[in-house]
């Protein structure tokens, strides 16, 4: 009855199941259990601990292997330096272009709502803020001096340039590139199955890792700044669901219902991982098998989206650089808000990969302005469930771009995409874990 049961339902509503199941325990654990140290030794930082660890790792181990193989794929089918060049353009503009929305609709959504308050302002205020690194160090360390150590510390910017160049390298050597070619293809589908096989552990990470949230983060969080986080979730529905289809349909003609229905998975993933590249081998996969995006778009796209495309973010500072504000009551002019907008979407590619970017870009925007750093203590209880919600934004926006690119390329097949022929041309996530298990 149970493996019946489990058959019939697909990746989604496992996901979802595992998601409900997650909180509901770790809610009850919390309200029957307030304070026993069986439950947070043993149950907490114990079972869901180790669980969820296991499944965020096995999709971080991926993210190095498929994103060097896959981009070199990707390059050594784009022979031509104008189609690299050209390619590289359109995905770094439409990314700043989304992001400067993202921001737009921030800043205006926080002067309208106005959800700072001068009585939360207090001296016990403290936040010590990372130095965001120059330009100059910024341009210098974008090429790696050591590939193998860019790949062992997960540098993504640097193994995407040596990915890129080494690809490049191989579309130019005849048949001997060939042969390589050929090598890191099979390769290719070698990762892909790897992601199939770790999507049957999506149901029981997510389970572990909404239930040790729940156990940790409860409603008190959130106190004085409940405003702040209703005003970022809004915002970030509204982009995710508004403006990205607008998007899509406006430069793809592609109907967006279609769009957000076979991003439920990738969205839940990004969910419950919070990280855009912990997601990245479902959001490939997905991109290419449900979407209909050809490899050697997707290969590229999706990568360089995961490390500079910070719309989520961007949403969070333009709240925040307004809550901060109007907290210790400081005007900003159009031309503060104009710095905001320029500085923001600027630094979302300056301090890719760089760890704790979300709150070192805050940092940068607020000095920018003039407003004291140490407002950022007040928004970091609440920013945990926010970064959740702003991964999974991200990854639509990245998805979005693809699909937009793919189709601007001539690289796009609209009858996967529409499903019309989904089941000639390429598997589900289901099929294949359905597969897999009748094989086992």
């Amino acid at each position: 009855m149970a493996s019946s049961l489990n058959n019939k339902l697909g990746l989604t509503s496992k996901i979802l199941l595992g998601m409900v199941a997650g909180i509901i325990f770790g809610l009850l654990l919390r309200n029957f259990f307030p304070e026993s140290t069986f439950v947070k030794d043993y149950i907490t930082n114990g079972f869901l601990h180790v669980i969820g660890t296991i499944f965020i790792s096995s999709l971080k181990m991926l993210v190095v292997p498929l994103v060097f193989i896959s981009l070199v794929c990707g390059t050594c089918s784009l022979s031509e330096p104008s189609k690299l060049g050209r390619l590289g353009g359109k995905t770094l503009a439409f990314y700043l272009f989304t992001t400067a929305i993202a921001l737009v609709l921030a800043i205006i959504a926080a002067v309208i709502v106005h959800p700072g308050n001068a009585s939360l302002a207090t001296e016990k205020m403290h936040y010590v803020a990372k130095d965001a690194p120059g330009l100059a160090d910024v341009l210098i360390s974008i090429v790696p001096t050591n590939p193998m150590q860019a790949m062992s510390e997960g540098n993504m910017l640097q193994i995407i340039i040596f990915a890129v160049i080494f690809g490049f390298a191989i579309a130019h050597i005849g048949e001997r590139g060939k042969r390589i070619a050929v090598l890191f293809e099979d390769l290719n589908e070698v990762i892909m199955r790897v992601v199939t096989l770790i999507m049957q552990l999506a149901p029981y990470g997510v389970f572990a890792l909404m239930g040790k949230l729940a156990l940790t983060l409860g409603l008190e969080t959130f106190g004085s700044v409940v405003k702040y986080f209703f005003v970022v979730l809004v915002v970030l529905l509204i982009h995710a669901f508004i403006v990205y289809p607008t998007l899509l349909k406006l430069f793809s003609g592609l109907n967006p219902l279609i769009f957000i229905r076979k991003m439920r998975d990738v969205q839940l993933f990004a969910f419950s991982t919070a990280s855009s590249n912990a997601t990245l081998p479902i959001t490939i996969e997905a991109s290419e098998h449900r979407l209909g995006v050809d490899n050697k778009i997707a290969s590229f796209t999706l990568p360089l989206g995961a490390t500079i495309n910070m719309d989520g973010t961007a949403i969070m500072q333009g709240v925040a650089t307004v809550f901060i504000a109007q907290v210790f009551g400081i005007e900003l002019t159009m031309t503060d808000y104009a710095a905001v907008v320029v500085t923001a979407t600027l630094a979302s590619i300056g301090t890719a990969g760089v760890p704790g970017v979300g709150l070192i870009m805050l940092a940068m925007v607020l000095n920018q302005v003039g407003l004291p750093v140490e407002g950022i203590a007040l928004i970091i209880g609440v920013d945990r469930l926010l970064d959740m919600v702003r991964t999974a934004v991200n990854v639509t926006g990245d998805c979005v771009a693809t699909v937009v690119i793919a189709k601007s390329e001539g690289e796009f097949n609209e009858a996967v995409f529409n499903n019309t022929q989904a089941g000639k041309v390429a598997r589900s996530f289901d099929e294949q874990v359905h597969q897999m298990d009748n094989k086992a």
